[in-house]
């Protein structure tokens, strides 16, 4: 039986049947190579509702690759560059982001995850059925298999894509390790997630057309993720996001972490490295932060298990799909290097393709001509329907390529042991409030007031509005599948059961004076990095505030000319550093109704923002208001 039986018109017990009508000989025999009967069961049954023309089934190869290149190509799901190995993907102006309110967790009937969307589980597969029914006919339905994780790892788990878009191979391609050999060899025994995607009927620019009837389903219970007339691969790629919320579910299970974290190594003194893993929300720095690193396992998803008492860290991924807005030579030279050398393969997303064949982004070395954009065509000084200037290329635009083109990239990467996590970093947008850079008293203490705390403004990677103050705890709630309450449990629960428990750290780049301005530049990142590393060590001491442990001010002198050969001013300092009580005491107000209404939360979880604002009320007692950071004591 498979998710879909039900609604197989006419019911067939022998998936062969099926996918006979759908396969050429040659495609027929590599699917029946897996010798997986739930996973040729599902395939079958996608097949008998979507009613493709055809059927391929992706080895790995590098003629499959090249066939699934030129299939994007010729179905115009990619614009060739001026570059042959640089494409421009669109997805058009109504599907730019992910869909948070369509985007839904499918669960029993009447159940309900706190915060999160939910659906009833028969109804929400019975509409993508529906949605579904014909939705291939007249293209080719493409079924691949890849690894989340390194090779003969316990970390990795197994997905399975099937999708009408070639984007969608292709991007999967440079993101993720292929493990057809690894079904073929393992059969039954795999446990395999299944991602099935389709872009639905297309308009004239070959757009999904019926955008209102987006829908993003997450099966718990399946162990799967539908999505259906989307294109941005925030919703169409299986492997990325969608893989994440069934990774959590998992993790939740069996008592390991699946988190929205970079993992990169720092150097500190004699040469050693410190490897960090850091969550922050989307458009937060989070890429930028990784590339401030020495050296760079992942940036942007992590696995992280208790082997041996120790917290060990894989990236499950083998490329990146970043945002490419704002990026440039000076601030981002790293990637920056990459994606502009003409024998790499990339794909970018929603950027400006000029009539010349020329991608360019905001950030790029050189003026916007006209060409084709996210909206159709452009040239300067458009605008749209209420008059608005058209950007060249839009805020959420993206790159997708291979990892392993990373100078700095850690020869860990494919280690299937990972690597041993040392500091845990959770960043957000915070105009206002949070100092630069904290360390928390403890482990207990930064899971709840740094990681199940954060609060970020929203940005252009999520459609709805931007700049809005927005709870998102561990920067990974838009990807959970499980209640905010469970996730600080299951936080706790890791940490209680390491040897060498990780350090927590929160940082905010986005703190503003009151002119405006960013009182931190892009390229201090390594500095604070530097620091953090410094103290996973005991190498400096630090201020003892009541919200957590600050830097002294000789040790970031020192840092920012050892590092970036700038000054670094005592007056900075002290407004970078200062702490506005009120609003400190007000977050953590926030934060405790939020968790108030959330059952399964840990009693720890309040005694320890109990304690928090008892010692923010003694510090404004003693201080005031506002505490510069001399008046503290060292910790």
């Amino acid at each position: 039986m498979g998710k879909f039986e039900a609604f197989v018109e006419p019911p067939s017990t022998d998936p062969l049947d099926v996918l006979s009508r759908f396969t050429s000989h040659e495609q027929l025999e590599r699917i029946l190579r897996v010798k997986n009967k739930s996973l040729l069961t599902d395939v079958a049954e996608i097949a008998s509702i979507a009613n493709p023309s055809s059927i391929f089934v992706h080895t790995g190869s590098l003629q499959d690759r090249d066939y699934i290149k030129r299939k994007a190509l010729d179905g115009r799901e990619e614009l060739p560059s001026r570059h042959s190995k640089h494409t421009v993907h669109f997805d058009g102006p109504n599907d730019l982001a992910r869909d948070k309110a369509n985007t839904r967790i499918l669960v029993p009937y009447g159940e309900g995850i706190p915060l999160l969307n939910t659906l009833d589980r028969e109804s929400g597969i019975e509409e993508i059925a529906s949605l579904l029914k014909g939705s291939m006919k007249g293209r080719e339905m493409f079924v691949a298999f890849y690894l989340y994780g390194p090779r003969n790892s316990r970390f990795s788990l197994y997905g399975v894509q099937v999708t009408d878009s070639a984007y969608v191979i292709h991007s999967e391609d440079i993101l993720y390790r292929n493990c057809y050999t690894e079904f073929v060899e393992r059969g039954e025994e795999i446990e395999y997630m299944l991602f099935l995607h389709s872009a639905g009927a297309r308009d004239e620019n070959g757009w999904s057309r019926d955008v209102d009837k987006r829908r993003i389903y997450i099966d718990l219970k399946g162990n799967a993720a539908y999505s259906v007339n989307t294109q941005y691969a925030g919703n169409a790629v299986g492997l990325k996001k969608l893989s994440l919320r069934l990774a959590v579910y998992k993790g939740f299970k069996e008592g390991w972490l699946a988190e929205h974290m970079f993992i990169v190594g720092v150097l500190g003194p004699g040469g050693r490295v410190s490897y960090m893993t850091g969550a922050f929300p989307a458009g937060c720095g989070k890429t930028a932060t990784a590339m401030s690193a020495d050296t760079v396992v992942g940036d942007d998803l992590a696995i992280i298990r208790n082997i041996g008492g120790v917290a060990r860290a894989v990236n499950p991924e083998v490329g990146m799909f970043g945002i490419i807005d704002g990026l440039n030579p000076v601030d981002d030279a790293e990637i920056y290097r990459v994606l502009v050398n003409p024998e790499i393969e990339a794909i970018f997303s929603n950027v400006l393709l000029t009539e010349d064949g020329e991608v360019w982004w905001r950030g790029k070395e050189s003026e916007p001509r006209e060409g084709v954009n996210y909206a159709g065509r452009w040239k300067p000084g458009k605008t749209d329907g209420r008059g608005v200037l058209l950007l060249p290329s839009h805020p959420n635009a993206r790159f997708t390529v291979s990892i392993y083109h990373l100078n700095k990239l850690d020869p860990a990467i494919d280690d299937p042991l990972g690597v041993p996590v040392s500091a845990f970093v959770f960043g957000g947008r915070d105009s206002t409030t949070l100092p630069l850079v904290q360390e928390a008293f403890d482990w207990f203490h930064g899971i709840s007031t740094m990681g199940a705390a954060l609060e970020s403004e929203s940005t252009a990677a999520v459609l709805g509005r931007t700049g809005e103050i927005e709870f998102n705890p561990f920067a990974i709630l838009d990807f959970l599948s499980i209640s905010p309450g469970a996730l600080v449990d299951l936080h706790f629960k890791f940490g209680e059961k390491l040897d060498k428990v990780p350090r927590v750290f929160s940082v905010n780049y986005f703190l503003r004076g009151e002119d405006g301005r960013y009182f931190s530049e892009k390229r201090d990142k390594r500095v604070w990095l530097k620091w953090m590393e410094l103290r996973v060590h005991g190498d400096v001491n630090a201020l003892k505030a009541p919200t957590g442990l600050l830097p002294l001010y000789d040790d970031l002198q020192m840092l920012f000319d050892k590092e970036l050969g700038k000054s670094f001013n005592e007056g900075l300092y002290c407004e970078m550093f200062k702490l506005k009580v009120p609003k400190l005491m007000s977050k953590i107000e926030r934060i405790y109704e939020i968790y108030s209404g959330i059952r399964d939360t840990p009693p720890l979880f309040f005694e320890i923002l109990r304690l928090q604002l008892e010692k923010l009320k003694e510090a404004r007692s003693r201080y005031g208001d506002i505490i510069e950071p001399f008046k503290l004591d060292k910790g």
